[in-house]
């Protein structure tokens, strides 16, 4: 295998953590998967391919596509309206010379505001002004369709011959004006396509959209209450955008024969569910989307049935590696030179077969809160005290088990806390709708392990 150096290619690492020992007749193995990029290095791979990677400073590998919404309902507040003008000034502000940009308006059709004709402009300080200036004229009217915005700015971003394609979507309504069926059907036409980072203003919007927009497309999902707070939280979604290096990394698993995957989700920084996303790669290999990566760090739960086998026998489970495409788009994945090994040994070792292994129990139970929480509020929603009761209480439980801090103070404003390691708790009588769809939207936000 060949190696190229190229400045600020990130650098991929991959460690397991996992209790490999099974007792007699046991066949599931769970690991967790830590793959951290750093840039610069030397990335091992097959094939020298330059234009698969973004030069910090320079950002002329990227394009993004800016996506508004201009509905109606923005004008109420007329806050909302001018805080998204303001917001996507500072997001143009913060675009690096050379990367290829369009804003876009949408409503119940999706326009191209700047620089219009279908066509992306380079940024430098002349078209960021012009794109400033166009924003200036936005106005609220029309309905919402979303479907039209992600189609329009799928066509843009592929318009250019970058590697880096993504998307910053603000909604602060419901997608009324058209079907759910077509929204979903736009969300696979641009999936592996582009990401998109999707956020809600206000508290008139459906959380389960802006999150399934952004899990969908790879990317993250917030609240922003207060259109106040637009700008910073668009300036630091378009810093984080810039400091992508490489685009379209995949994890890729191999399992032996007789051996499969069970489940693979992200469960640091965020949960997320890639089980259903795998495509074949290969005599018992898949591959498993994880969008773009910069200076960063992501937990994978993987989860691998074996065979049964007899008493102090051992075998490899899974190997995982990470891909990513051929510049000519042929089968033949390049890999990154990264990898890790899923073993299995069985024993009749009780204290070693029966042991959890730290990582595996915290993300075990990062997962189950971040569902609980789901559960709880939907129940809350629907009448269902008791329901909700014991789910959010067991919500509290979990987050002060694993020491999410962020997760626990949020839960605090839903239910009044009696005793956190007991999980009793009482709902409260009135809640703001700003902190009950701030902690579903943020409720697959997770903490790492303790050190």
């Amino acid at each position: 295998m060949a190696n190229f150096s190229k400045p600020h290619v990130p650098q991929f690492a991959v460690e397991v953590y996992q209790n490999e020992y099974l007792p007699e007749g046991g066949r599931d193995v769970n690991a967790i998967v830590t793959v951290t990029s750093t840039g610069g290095g030397t990335v091992g791979g097959a094939v020298s391919a330059p234009h698969l990677y973004s030069v910090p400073g320079e950002g002329t590998d990227a394009a993004i596509a800016l996506m508004v919404d201009c509905s109606g309902s923005m004008d109420y507040p007329p806050t909302k309206m001018r805080g998204a003008r303001e917001a996507s000034a500072a997001a143009i502000d913060a675009l690096r010379d050379g990367v290829h940009f369009a804003v876009i308006a949408g409503t119940h059709v999706a326009k191209e505001i700047y620089p219009g004709e279908g066509r992306l402009a380079v940024a430098d300080r002349t078209t960021r002004g012009q794109a400033k200036q166009a924003l200036r004229k936005l106005s609220a009217g029309g309905g919402t369709a979303i479907g039209t915005w992600l189609r329009l700015a799928d066509k843009l971003l592929a318009s250019a011959d970058v590697s880096i394609r993504h998307g910053i979507l603000l909604t602060d309504g419901r997608n009324e004006h058209e079907s759910p069926e077509d929204l979903r059907a736009s969300l696979d036409a641009s999936a592996g396509r582009f990401t998109c980072d999707a956020r809600g203003v206000g508290t008139d919007w459906e959380v389960k959209e802006v999150t399934g927009i952004a899990s969908a497309l790879l990317g993250t999902a917030d609240i922003v209450a207060d259109p106040a707070h637009l700008a910073e939280d668009f300036t630091q979604m378009m810093e984080t955008a810039m400091g992508k290096e490489i685009a379209d990394v995949a994890l890729r698993l191999w399992t032996p024969l007789g051996s499969e995957i069970t489940f693979v989700k992200q469960v640091a920084p965020t949960v997320e569910e890639l089980t259903e996303r795998r495509t074949e790669a290969g005599p018992r290999a898949g591959d498993y989307p994880t969008g773009s990566w910069g200076d960063e760090s992501r937990d994978y739960h993987v989860c691998v049935r074996v065979p049964d086998a007899d008493l102090g026998q051992e075998m490899l489970a899974a190997r995982v590696s990470l891909v990513i495409p051929q510049p000519d788009g042929s089968a033949q994945a390049v890999p990154l030179g990264a990898q890790g090994l899923v073993r299995a040994v069985w024993t009749d070792d009780m204290t070693a077969s029966t042991s959890i292994n730290p990582q595996v129990a915290h993300y075990t139970g990062q997962a189950e809160l971040a569902q609980v929480i789901q559960q709880g509020l939907d129940a809350r929603k629907s009448g269902d005290a008791d329901g909700a009761t014991a789910k959010l209480g067991r919500a509290v439980q979990l987050a002060a088990l694993s020491g999410n801090a962020d997760t626990a103070k949020l839960l605090s404003k839903v239910v009044d806390v009696v005793d956190a390691a007991e999980g009793t708790v009482r709902l409260k009588a009135k809640v703001a709708e700003a902190d009950e769809m701030t902690l579903e939207t943020r409720s697959t936000k997770t903490v790492r392990v303790k050190k």
